[in-house]
């Protein structure tokens, strides 16, 4: 699969190692190894991980409070946001709408 990041979703990402970062020094490396091995699974099974009533589907984070909710399109993974667990629920829900691939 192809994965692409929603630039919302890229963001996210780069301001989370950020904060991360700037709290322990080596600690956002960490998050971001933690959030690639995570998307790396799910490109390898993307229908792993059950279908949620907004049409997506979610990776948690193992160490870190994060999760990475994705959609298929054909080929594509498109990751939607990377979302704190205590965040407003599924603030990122409008993104995933008009995506192709």
């Amino acid at each position: 699969m192809t994965v692409v990041f929603l630039e919302e979703a890229k963001l996210e990402l780069l301001d989370t190692i950020s904060h991360y970062e700037g709290a322990h020094r080596g600690l956002g490396e960490r998050f971001r190894t933690e959030t690639a091995r995570c998307i790396l699974w799910v490109a390898d099974h993307p229908e792993l991980y059950r279908l949620r009533p907004g049409g997506y589907r979610r990776i948690n984070l193992r160490i870190f409070p994060y999760y990475i909710p994705y959609i298929t399109r054909g080929t594509f993974l498109w990751i939607l946001a990377v979302a704190h667990g205590s965040k407003e629920p599924e603030y990122w829900i409008r993104r995933r709408t008009g995506l192709h691939g």
